[in-house]
């Protein structure tokens, strides 16, 4: 495998930076973040080794949805700039080898939306059939409503034409009819455009719901994402679409494009992080390993998108009753902590109880399992959650830069963490002066994972450890190995791995010094701190470290 091959198919082993420009910085002190204040902190990012910044919504928006709720899909909020503070944003991004993808949310608009207001006037209203109506609501499944605490039915009365109209989230938030070639072609339109301005892919916002929606309708639903994909290609040969398809295997693979990979490019691994989070409950291995095990191969192109939390509650909706049950004991015990019945709206640091060695092994576990990493911002510096905030909105907190917090010169729109998530305890100036912090740690974490394409590329195997709460596994790729050994119980384990294949070869240590030697039956001693991570490069005893590595070959 050559360097150019990995930078060719640059997203499966890109390292993905999820952020909100209104919360991460404030470039003109009206408390509200913006991009001109985002373009400043560039080189933090480029610092840190982020290779792919994902936008959450930045479009025109009345904010009843924190932005997922747009007016126009052409422009910028004002709140946060204009477009042309997003070019140059763009062009500082690439200027340090950033990519930019954004939030794609077409499933639905706004109901202020101009295209919606044109289409509630009358039914024969140049826009009516972009919107999906009905003269009698079709009866709602339960489970079918995403937001439980707020909507009851997926339908709404419009009493001026007398339909209902579908809106698969919100009331506010109508659902475009994909089944209408014109939508399709503005869809097309609106990715066509922002690619034009810089933009090297886009997020999809909830794809089951948005080709989905229209029934039969629409006969070949997936035939949509490909037309899309296809229409990326055109215009923008290394453009990608990363998918929220929260489905079983079985059922996701098809989002993918099946064995063809001409759909998504990417989609979340949901189905591993659940069962990772109840691994982290129970500190067994079993979890995640069986769904390492069970987890297919997407097609040779594509890629898994691996991830602990994102901007959304975390979601444990795959679990069972008494799985999802242990989770919440575990991590969020009180009901403010839990969302919708079925998540918990936390982040990660909180989750742990400010363990740092445990929240080392969690992000250190992250990054070795085969996939694309996706951070959500202030993890690498172990932000804290607001649960005053309503809902979701818990975890999107401004971003904490110093002790004073540094969002901002005026006052914040949003609240800020407090306690032992502070801003005078957790911020990212003291962190970079301390050699033993956790924004170090990911700064190791992501340089190792860079140069260790292995892990994104390679054929993974889930070793047998012998200890149940110590995960091993191995990535191979031409004939280079990468072997990940994670302890996740708060006591010592030494455990003997068999490596097959790899009989007397040496074992270096990637985040620490140290090496190990397999003996000639290939099996070797590791021994784990409590909470302990090891990273662990092949070679032969005559080959440097850095020489086994699959990007020098």
């Amino acid at each position: 495998m050559r360097l150019t091959q990995t930078s060719d198919l640059w997203w499966k082993n890109a390292v993905v930076y999820c952020l909100d420009v209104e919360t991460y910085k404030d470039g003109d002190g009206d408390g509200v973040g913006d991009f001109r204040g985002l373009t400043q902190q560039i080189d933090y990012l480029h610092s840190l080794g982020i290779t792919c910044l994902w936008l959450m919504p930045f479009f025109p928006t009345p904010n009843r949805d924190d932005g997922y709720d747009i007016t126009d899909f052409y422009s910028v909020d004002p709140r946060l700039g204009t477009l042309g503070d997003f070019v140059e944003f763009i062009r500082t991004a690439t200027d340090r080898g950033i990519r930019v993808i954004a939030d794609l949310v077409v499933n639905h608009t706004s109901d202020r939306h101009p295209w919606f207001k044109d289409a509630k006037s009358s039914r024969d209203a140049r826009h009516r059939d972009w919107y999906v109506w009905s003269d009698t609501p079709e009866p709602d499944h339960p489970e079918a409503v995403v937001f439980p605490d707020k909507e009851k039915s997926l339908w709404q009365y419009d009493k001026k034409t007398r339909q209902y109209y579908l809106h698969s989230f919100y009331r506010h938030q109508p659902d475009l009819n994909v089944a209408n070639p014109e939508v399709r072609d503005e869809i097309a339109r609106i990715l066509g455009f922002w690619m034009e301005l810089g933009l090297s892919g886009f997020r999809v916002d909830a794809v089951p719901f948005l080709i989905e929606n229209v029934g039969d309708k629409l006969p070949d639903p997936h035939a949509f994402l490909a037309d899309l994909r296809a229409f990326m290609g055109r215009r923008k040969g290394g453009a990608v679409l990363l998918g929220e398809v929260n489905l079983s295997y079985p059922e996701l693979m098809g989002y993918f494009g099946d064995g063809n990979g001409d759909q998504l490019t990417m989609c979340f691994d949901f189905f591993a992080m659940q069962r990772l989070w109840l691994s982290l409950a129970r500190d067994e291995a079993e979890p995640i390993a069986a769904a390492l095990r069970e987890r297919p191969k997407p097609p040779k192109d594509c890629q898994w998108a691996t991830f602990l939390r994102n901007h959304d509650e975390l979601t444990l909706d795959k679990l069972s009753d008494e799985e999802r049950q242990e989770v919440f004991d575990a991590f969020g015990p009180d009901q403010s902590m839990q969302i919708y019945g079925r998540g918990l709206r936390r982040r990660l640091p909180a989750m742990l109880g400010g363990d740092l060695r445990r929240i080392k092994m969690a992000y250190s576990l992250m990054f070795s399992l085969p996939g694309t990493p996706v951070m959500f911002y202030g993890e690498e510096i172990g932000l804290g959650e607001d649960l005053d905030a309503e809902g979701r909105m818990a975890v999107r907190v401004p971003m904490q830069w110093s002790r004073e917090g540094g969002f901002s010169s005026g006052t914040p729109e949003r609240g800020m963490p407090g306690g032992a998530y502070a801003p005078e305890r957790v911020n990212v100036a003291d962190q970079k002066r301390d050699t033993d912090s956790l924004l170090r740690w990911f700064q190791l974490l992501i340089e190792r994972y860079r140069e260790c394409p292995e892990l994104a590329w390679g054929e993974n195997t889930v070793l047998d450890s012998g200890h149940p709460s110590v995960l091993a596994h191995r990535c191979d790729a031409e004939g280079a190995t990468v072997v990940a050994v994670h302890n996740l119980c708060d006591t010592t384990a030494d455990v003997e791995l068999t490596l097959a294949g790899l009989e007397s070869c040496v074992l270096t240590d990637l985040l620490v010094d140290g090496t190990l030697e397999v003996s000639d039956k290939g099996r070797v001693l590791v021994p784990l701190d409590p909470h302990g991570c090891r990273w662990l490069r092949v070679s032969a005893r005559e080959v440097p470290p850095d020489d086994a590595s699959v990007k020098s070959r």
